[in-house]
C-alpha cells in the first residue's frame, strides 16, 4: 500500500496547523523572559505534559519498539532510573533554580564557581544537543521517507523548516504549549497503532500473550554483572538516574520548561508526574513491539528493513487503512517537532552575548539576536540529520550515547556546586576536564555500554575534584 491523497492531507494539514498555532504565540513576545521563559506563567500540569513530549520524540515513537523487537522488555529498567532521577532533581535542583532569577541552569554554576566551569558546560550542551536532536529529526525524517518515498534529506528540510518557524515567532510559549497538543497527538497515535495490531493479530490479544511468553518477550529484569549490556538492572537503573538527573536537573534543555514554571514547587510536582506518565507510555510502546513480532509471525515482512528503525513506518504503510496511515505519521511527527533550539539561543544569548560582547545590549536588539540564533541552531540540527543518513547503528542508541558522553562531566560540577560548598572553582574545572579525558578514553577504546557513561563521567569529575582539594591543602614540608 502507498499513502493516497488523504494521508497527505492529514500530515500536511498537521504541520500547517501545528506551524500556525506556534506563530500564535508570536504576540505575548515582548521581551527576553517572555521569549525565553514565557513569564514564568505555565501550570504544572502543562509542565508535566511538555516535560513527557520533550523527552519522548522519535526515538521512542519508532526505536523503542525497533531496539526492543529482537529482544525483550529490559529496557524498561531503564524507566525505573527515570521515575528516581526526577524525585533527586525535585530535591536537589529546583529549590536552587528558584532563589534566583535565572534564564539558564547554566548561570547557577556562573554564580557558584565562575565562567570557566559555566562556559565549558554551556558548550558542552550546545554541542551534544544540536547533535542529538539533529538525530532525533532525522528518525523523524527517516519515518516520512519510508511512508512516502519522498528522499530523506527533503523530509529533514521540510521537517525542519516548519520547526524554525514556529520556534522564532512563539518562542518558549510555542514549544511548552505545542508539546501539549502534541502529546495527546501522538499518544493517540500509539494508541490505533496498538488497537490496529490487535484487529490484525489473528487470536488477538492471547496470541500476543502466547507468542510473546514463548519467546521470553516480557522478562523485565536481568540482574547479570555486565558491563557491555546497556539493559541489565544495574546498567538501566544507575544509567536512567544519572541520565535524568543530567537532563532534567542540568540540561538548559528540559530545565527552560522547570524555569517556566509559577513556582518552584509547580516545577516540581509537574516532574515527579510526569515520571509516572512517562513509565505507562513506555509500557504501552514496549507492548506495541510485543505486538509487532507476534504480528510478523503470521505475516511475512514485505521487505527486507535496511534498519530495525523502518520497522513501525513498514507496518504503518502495508497494514493501516487509508487516513488511519496520515494520522499516524503526522503523531510521529508530534513526537519529533519538540526542539531545543530556543533552549540553545538563550544559553548562546545570556551566557555568551550578553557577557562578553553586548553587556549593554537593550531588550530590542536582544530579542532580534535571539531569533538570529534560534534560526542558526535549527540550521544546524538540519545538517546533523541529513548527515546522521549515513549511521549504521540504532537511533536510539546513537540519540542516548551523544547525551551521555559528556553530560556526566556537566552533572558533576552541578552536585559539586550544590553538595559541595568548600569546593573552588578551579578544582571543579580540573574534575571537569578529567571526566572529559576518561570518557574519551570509554568512549573510544572499551565497550562498556553507553548507560554507564554519565555516572562514570560524573564520578570523574567529582573524585578528581575532591583529590584536587584535599592535595592543595594538605600542609607542605618545611
Amino acid at each position: 500500500m502507498v499513502l493516497t491523497w488523504i494521508d497527505y492531507l492529514v500530515i500536511g494539514g498537521y504541520l500547517l496547523a501545528i506551524t500556525a498555532f506556534g506563530s500564535y504565540f508570536a504576540r505575548f513576545q515582548k521581551t527576553t523572559r517572555d521569549y525565553f521563559l514565557t513569564g514564568q506563567s505555565v501550570p504544572w500540569w502543562a509542565i508535566c505534559f511538555t516535560i513527557v513530549a520533550t523527552e519522548t520524540s522519535t526515538l521512542t515513537f519508532i526505536s523503542v519498539p525497533a531496539t526492543a523487537y529482537g529482544s525483550n522488555m529490559t529496557f524498561l529498567q531503564l524507566v525505573f532510573g527515570y521515575v528516581i532521577g526526577r524525585v533527586l532533581v525535585s530535591v536537589l535542583f529546583i529549590p536552587a533554580y528558584f532563589r534566583r532569577e535565572l534564564f539558564t541552569s547554566y548561570e547557577l554554576l556562573q554564580r557558584r564557581f565562575g565562567p570557566r566551569v559555566k562556559n565549558l558546560s554551556a558548550v558542552i550542551f550546545l554541542i551534544t544537543r544540536a547533535l542529538a536532536d539533529g538525530i532525533r529529526l532525522f528518525a523523524t525524517a527517516l519515518v516520512i521517507s519510508v511512508v512516502t518515498h519522498v528522499p530523506v534529506t527533503w523530509a529533514v528540510i521540510v521537517l525542519g523548516i516548519a520547526m524554525i518557524v514556529y520556534t522564532v515567532r512563539g518562542g518558549a510559549s510555542a514549544v511548552i504549549w505545542t508539546d501539549v497538543v502534541q502529546l495527546f497527538v501522538y499518544l493517540a497515535g500509539a494508541t490505533v497503532v496498538f488497537v490496529s495490531l490487535l484487529a490484525l493479530i489473528p487470536g488477538g490479544w492471547s496470541e500476543v500473550m502466547r507468542a510473546g511468553s514463548a519467546a521470553g518477550k516480557f522478562r523485565v529484569f536481568d540482574f547479570r554483572t555486565i558491563l557491555t549490556q546497556p539493559y541489565t538492572f544495574w546498567a538501566a537503573v544507575t544509567g536512567g538516574i544519572a541520565i535524568t538527573l543530567s537532563t532534567h536537573g542540568t540540561d538548559q534543555f528540559l530545565v527552560q520548561r522547570l524555569l517556566a514554571a509559577r513556582s518552584s514547587r509547580e516545577a516540581s510536582r509537574g516532574l515527579v508526574l510526569s515520571g509516572v506518565l512517562v513509565f505507562a507510555q513506555f509500557v504501552l510502546f514496549l507492548l506495541i513491539r510485543v505486538m509487532l513480532f507476534t504480528y510478523y509471525q503470521h505475516v511475512a515482512l514485505p521487505r527486507t528493513l535496511a534498519r530495525n528503525d523502518e520497522l513501525l513506518p513498514t507496518f504503518i504503510v502495508t497494514a493501516l487503512s487509508h487516513g488511519a496511515a496520515g494520522f499516524i505519521v503526522a503523531a510521529i511527527v508530534a513526537a519529533a517537532l519538540s526542539p531545543s533550539i530556543n533552549a540553545m539561543a538563550a544559553t548562546t544569548v545570556n551566557d555568551f552575548y550578553l557577557k562578553y560582547f553586548r553587556p549593554d545590549a537593550d531588550e530590542q536588539r536582544l530579542m532580534r539576536v535571539s531569533r538570529l540564533w534560534t534560526v542558526i541552531w535549527g540550521v544546524v540540527q538540519i545538517g546533523v540529520a541529513i548527515a546522521a543518513q549515513w549511521m549504521q547503528r540504532s537511533v536510539l542508541d546513537v540519540g542516548l550515547a551523544v547525551l551521555s558522553y559528556a553530560s556526566g562531566s556537566v552533572l558533576g560540577a552541578f552536585l559539586l556546586g550544590t553538595l559541595a560548598p568548600s569546593i573552588t572553582e578551579g578544582e571543579a574545572f580540573a574534575g571537569m576536564l578529567a571526566g572529559l579525558v576518561v570518557m574519551t578514553v570509554v568512549w573510544g577504546w572499551t565497550p562498556i555500554a553507553f548507560t554507564w557513561y554519565i555516572f562514570i563521567g560524573a564520578a570523574t569529575t567529582i573524585a578528581t575534584a575532591w583529590l584536587v582539594h584535599v592535595a592543595s591543602r594538605r600542609p607542605r614540608a618545611a
